[in-house]
């Protein structure tokens, strides 16, 4: 069969042999060429980087490694690459190399199943919601509402900045700005999400967030991205069954549909853990870590009954965690999220009803007076992976608690209205697209799971 391909250069071995990619694998098609009839000028030009398109004849290979190789008849290098300056040889390249040259990694075989990987994990977020019902909301991106509470957010403005119109009283006069007040980066689609859920029933969002945290660690990220759905009629229960279900769902999808790219991920981890001293070492390898996820029931527990098993485990009475449990009413660390999923309970975990104090202004209060209807799903090696809650539909308990938080009622009108005409019961949840990402790929930073990573002091291309 006579065929044309057309991709990049990854090697070519003793003038004879080409290893061609497209992006579409890590899988290489073999291009044999005929060198003694070739002008030697264009095979100097068969470089690595370089890309060509091939005609010739697709034939049964007899060489390891491949089904299939074709035959070339014709060659036409359409971008030179020169191998003196490309930075990407036929070697291995440390990830912080990588990250220095971003916008080539995507042509490295980490990269690449990464990223396809990435990109069936977000199909298969949306084929989960679509095939239940939900409406895909698009919540904005610039607000004026700071759903968190913390104040970590990316002014937007249209404002000269070196001089900025100001109030009599000297402060800057932000009615005069492009909106008219003072507006960021959204931080979360959530409490718009619900306005949605009040009238749909059953939403999703699925969109960029925003957090201008000066954090440096492999978890943050400036720029990332949120699934959050909403739902009418639901309670702290059914929230649970609903994260649970659409976590399993997409690890599955990923495993059927990109098993090749997660086998290698896999094996590139293991590779990387040879280099750790044993105990810093998973117990489980990437596989069986994604098995152990849609294997088990995820187990249910409270934060109550969580801080007795931290509190009497042995690396508590040893003082063996950074962050020793004092007593209930302490913010769990990743260290504790990950003893209990990983050594205690060794199956995913689900945390509810939670201390109020540490917790945010809309969930739910439960009867007790101390805790309200909040959930957090914890994964091995990644700790808490999604948090949500049953929101607060009593108007008067939510007015309540944001004027013990200081929360000015009149900036959020629009959210109480929600509960002063034919509010109900709902739930939502809150899923970072990037730990899931790491989570599915087995990488350590989370800067390597998003194409162009935004974090301080960095906002390349």
């Amino acid at each position: 069969m006579d065929v044309t391909v057309k991709g990049w250069v990854r090697t070519f071995r003793n003038n004879q042999f080409i290893a061609l990619n497209d992006g579409s694998t890590n899988n290489n098609l073999q291009i044999v060429v005929d060198f003694e009839n070739t002008d030697p000028a264009l095979l100097k030009r068969i470089t690595t980087g370089a890309a060509l398109s091939v005609s010739g004849r697709l034939v049964a290979s007899l060489g390891k490694g491949q089904s299939v190789d074709v035959k070339a008849t014709h060659i036409e290098i359409l971008g030179d690459s020169d191998p003196e300056k490309y930075p990407l040889q036929p070697k291995k390249h440390s990830l912080e190399f990588l990250r220095e040259i971003a916008h080539l990694r995507f042509r490295t075989n980490t990269f690449g199943a990464i990223f396809r990987v990435r990109n069936t994990l977000s199909f298969a977020i949306h084929t989960f919601f679509q095939e239940r019902g939900f409406v895909y909301l698009h919540t904005p991106i610039i607000t004026a509402s700071d759903a968190e509470g913390a104040g970590e957010t990316f002014h937007v403005t249209n404002f000269d900045l070196a001089n900025p119109p100001k109030t009599e009283t000297g402060e800057i006069d932000f009615k005069q700005d492009f909106f008219g007040r003072a507006t960021n980066l959204t931080v979360s689609g959530q409490l718009e999400g619900e306005l949605g859920a009040m009238a749909l029933s059953d939403i999703y969002t699925f969109g960029p967030t925003f957090r201008a945290e000066n954090s440096n660690t492999t978890r943050h990220l400036a720029e990332f991205w949120m699934i959050e759905p909403e739902m009418a009629f639901y309670d702290l229960k059914d929230n649970a069954d609903l994260a649970e279900e659409l976590l399993k769902y997409v690890i599955r999808y990923a495993l059927d549909k990109n098993k090749d790219d997660i086998e290698f991920l896999s094996q590139r981890l293991l590779d990387e853990e040879k280099q750790k001293p044993q105990q810093d070492r998973s117990e489980l390898n990437l596989l069986e870590k994604l098995q152990f996820c849609l294997e088990n029931d995820f187990e249910r527990l409270t934060y109550t009954e969580a801080i007795e098993i931290l509190k009497e485990s042995t690396p508590n009475k040893k003082k063996k965690f950074q962050y020793l449990i004092e007593g209930w009413g302490t913010d769990l660390q990743s260290e504790h999220e990950r003893y209990l999923v990983e050594k205690h309970f060794k199956k995913p975990v689900i945390l509810t009803d939670y201390p109020k104090e540490i917790k945010s202004f809309y969930m739910r209060q439960n009867d007790d007076g101390k805790t309200v209807a909040a959930m957090d799903i914890l994964f091995p090696g990644i700790g808490e992976i999604v948090g949500g809650s049953q929101r607060e539909e009593r108007l008067d308990k939510l007015e309540q608690r944001m004027d013990e938080i200081g929360i000015p009622k009149d900036e959020l009108w629009w959210y109480l209205d929600t509960r002063r005409y034919g509010g109900c019961p709902h739930a939502g949840f809150g899923l970072g697209f990037e730990r899931l990402v790491l989570f599915v790929t087995g990488m350590g930073n989370i800067r390597d799971v998003i194409p162009f990573p935004r974090f301080p002091k960095n906002a390349e291309f």
